[in-house]
């Protein structure tokens, strides 16, 4: 049994000011934690989309460059397997983890004179797809007419997978919430081609 004065002391305790500082910060902590991961998470977001922006700009100036003469074999031109190379060289460069992306070849695409590359390794929370358009057509005003003049360009599209480290912390305030956690990051580039 307690003694009386011990029990009056903790009833003391846990009405004074520092009793309610106390329950403030227990409360308020579940919500910074989830507040102070989100921003490490959308800042992470942010910067692999840089990376990728950055890696197809790479891989549409590579293309660009390159001649066209092997775009009507049936498998995957070399001047293509060259701009997947550069895609993937600038992704492990950055520490970006290419998904398995080197060593596989493309499937021809929706489109003419395009060609993917869709990986799905154990690696990656998804499958990452490359799209390589050697033949992307758009419309320019050149000078001073008001004619538009169709630029063949290539193109390169990413989409790549992203997991969200946020659910592993959501889940302080609501035990019961799931969240899937993974978007698919996409980007492309367009650089007209000067062959």
């Amino acid at each position: 049994m307690w003694p009386v004065g011990r029990f009056r002391a903790w009833i003391r305790l846990l009405c004074g000011a520092e009793a309610a500082q106390l329950l403030e910060f227990a409360i308020s902590l579940p919500l910074l934690v989830v507040f102070v991961v989100g921003i490490f998470d959308f800042g992470d977001a942010f910067n692999l989309k840089q990376k990728l922006n950055t890696a197809a700009r790479e891989g549409a100036r590579r293309g660009s460059n390159l001649p066209t003469g092997d775009l009507d074999n049936s498998a995957t031109p070399t001047t293509v397997l060259a701009v997947r190379n550069v895609v993937d060289q600038y992704l492990i460069g950055n520490r970006v983890d290419d998904c398995g992306l080197n060593g596989i070849s493309g499937a021809a695409g929706s489109t003419p004179l395009s060609w993917v590359f869709t990986t799905a390794t154990s690696t990656c929370p998804g499958p990452m797809t490359l799209t390589v358009e050697r033949g992307y057509s758009f419309p320019a005003l050149l000078g001073s007419g008001s004619q538009a003049t169709h630029l063949i360009s290539t193109r390169v599209s990413i989409s790549y997978p992203y997991q969200w480290h946020f659910n592993r912390v959501i889940t302080l305030l609501v035990p019961s919430a799931t969240y899937a956690g993974i978007t698919q990051i996409t980007t492309n580039a367009v650089v007209p081609n000067m062959d």
